[in-house]
């Protein structure tokens, strides 16, 4: 079924216009990704669905609800979460510490309850250290859970910002460039980590310029040129699509 449906959606910055009149959906346990030259719209369009910026004109539904105009906190409860291009991790935190910060909006306990460390409050702390610790095998880097996030490798932080935002226990995982600066060990790694994501009931949605690992972890691809949607499908046919060789892909990725 159809988890998130996107419709018509369009957002102008002034004379800009980043999205323009763009449809699709992402079913449920899948990963799609969302492709394009820079400049294409794709993380305009990430925070059109997460409530950082506001659509002009369309609609997204999550699970048959309107998404529309909800804050980004209230996008998470609703069970969307995301990651950004650039890692933001609390740098004198350990990774496990960071992880345990996504799980904010699971909390029960109040300011008080946890400043007095009364029961309800360890029991939860010690949950989400657990919980913390499941997401951080998931992802391969539980090695690096009392390390602080300043003294981890670059392909270890971008694993830990998913953990985090897997913390939120999200339905749908929005990610936008996971693989920036990875390496080609830390990449297959990251490939190997969103199929077990997936695995474990979280559909994706994931901006990326790497093609290789697009056509590789990828259910179905939508590609975006000068804000607007050129072609949607199964990465075989997006390769052989003449109008997506002429705005991106290129010869060479696609006789890859």
């Amino acid at each position: 079924m159809s988890l998130l449906a996107v419709r018509d959606l369009s957002k102008r910055f002034g004379g800009l216009v980043a999205v323009d009149d763009v449809s699709f959906d992402v079913y449920e346990g899948t990963i799609k990704a969302l492709i394009g030259p820079n400049g294409a719209g794709k993380s305009t369009l990430f925070n059109l669905l997460t409530g950082f910026d506001r659509e002009d004109s369309g609609s997204v539904r999550f699970a048959g609800e309107p998404l529309d105009r909800r804050r980004p906190h209230s996008v998470v409860r609703a069970g969307i979460a995301r990651t950004f291009q650039n890692t933001q991790l609390f740098e004198d935190l350990t990774v496990r510490d960071n992880v345990i910060v996504g799980m904010h909006t699971r909390f029960r306990t109040g300011f008080v309850a946890g400043a007095l460390r009364l029961g309800v409050a360890r029991r939860e702390d010690r949950t989400a250290e657990q919980d913390a610790e499941r997401l951080l095998r998931l992802l391969g880097v539980a090695r690096y859970a009392t390390i602080r996030a300043s003294d981890v490798p670059h392909g270890a932080r971008r694993l830990t910002e998913i953990a985090r935002a897997l913390g939120a226990c999200p339905t749908v995982l929005l990610l936008d460039e996971p693989a920036a600066g990875l390496n080609a060990t830390e990449t297959y790694a990251l490939s190997q980590a969103l199929r077990r994501i997936r695995d474990e009931g979280v559909t994706i949605l994931v901006v990326e310029h790497d093609m290789g690992l697009v056509m590789e972890i990828s259910d179905e691809i939508v590609v975006l040129d000068r804000g607007r949607k050129i072609a949607e499908g199964p990465p075989l046919l997006i390769q052989k699509d003449a109008a997506v060789i002429e705005a991106y892909l290129g010869e060479e990725v696609l006789d890859a």
